[in-house]
């Protein structure tokens, strides 16, 4: 018998990527490595255009309790801080394209406060409005009940005066030096009060009151009193004197200077001639 020996047969694999593959692989790892080399170029750029440092970044530094802003800077939202100040010796300026608006809210989240910078218009909501100075006097101050005035002059200089539709209440008008003060109702009555006294004073010039129907000048328990040197009342009829007898020859007639102040039963004053009775004669029109 003829003895056979089995044989192994020894097989060789290759193992690796070969061909088109391996050329596509070496073609996307050097895209990688071309897109990383541009990513950290750009980075680089980036944060040399953007001066980024252990401070901050360009003019704005991370200091103690805040950033701090060297220089302009536009916000596109909102801006939440509790606090923003300029630095000191220098000024700080808000500046806006269309409006401006500052708000402040409650615990509730509710706007209770607004101020409404526009183009041509300042709006302040708020209950109540107050401008003090630099010691907390109480320049001006308004709410819903009442305005007040705290400055020692209110001096109003425009050409029409000022213009109240209800109650004025003042110890003191006065005009500005060398000018002329004029209390004025155009189209309704114009009435003076006060619970002691009324004094009406020109240091320098002359005091009118004129109206169109009564002027009313009433005194309740005391009295109207005129005190002055000379009192003028201009424009009083005069009564005709009664005929007197011709003068004698050469003697010219007699001139009235010297008047008397009459009174008519309704009130109103007249002259009549120094002679005579005060009063005037009964088909006269003085009285009338």
């Amino acid at each position: 018998m003829e003895d056979t020996s089995c044989r192994g047969t020894t097989h060789n694999f290759k193992v690796g990527i070969y061909g088109w593959r391996k050329r596509c692989l070496y073609l996307l790892i050097l895209g990688l490595l071309v897109m990383v080399i541009v990513n950290l170029a750009l980075t680089l750029w980036v944060l040399k255009v953007m001066e980024f440092s252990s401070e901050g970044m360009g003019q704005l530094r991370i200091v103690t309790g805040g950033i701090q802003l060297s220089g302009q800077a536009m916000v596109l939202d909102a801006l939440l801080a509790s606090t923003i100040r300029s630095r000191r010796g220098q000024p700080i300026t808000l500046e806006s394209s269309r409006n401006f608006t500052i708000n402040t809210r409650d615990e509730d989240g509710r706007i209770v406060n607004r101020i409404f910078l526009g183009n041509d218009r300042l709006e302040c909501h708020t209950r109540g409005f107050r401008v003090t100075d630099t010691r907390g006097t109480v320049l001006f101050s308004a709410d819903k009940n009442e305005v007040v005035v705290g400055a020692e002059v209110l001096r109003v200089t425009g050409d029409g005066g000022a213009i109240f539709d209800g109650t004025v209440q003042t110890p003191l008008v006065r005009a500005d030096s060398g000018n002329e003060l004029r209390l004025e109702s155009p189209t309704r009555s114009l009435e003076v009060r006060a619970p002691l006294g009324v004094l009406m004073e020109s240091r320098a010039g002359d005091i009118s009151a004129s109206c169109l129907t009564d002027l009313k000048l009433q005194s309740v328990a005391g009295a109207v009193r005129l005190d002055s040197a000379n009192v003028y009342l201009s424009g009083l009829k005069t009564a005709t004197p009664t005929p007197q007898p011709p003068p004698s020859r050469g003697l010219h007639p007699t001139r009235h200077e010297i008047y008397q102040l009459c009174v008519c039963s309704n009130g109103k004053l007249f002259l009549a001639p120094p002679e005579g009775l005060c009063a005037a004669d009964n088909d006269s029109s003085v009285c009338r």
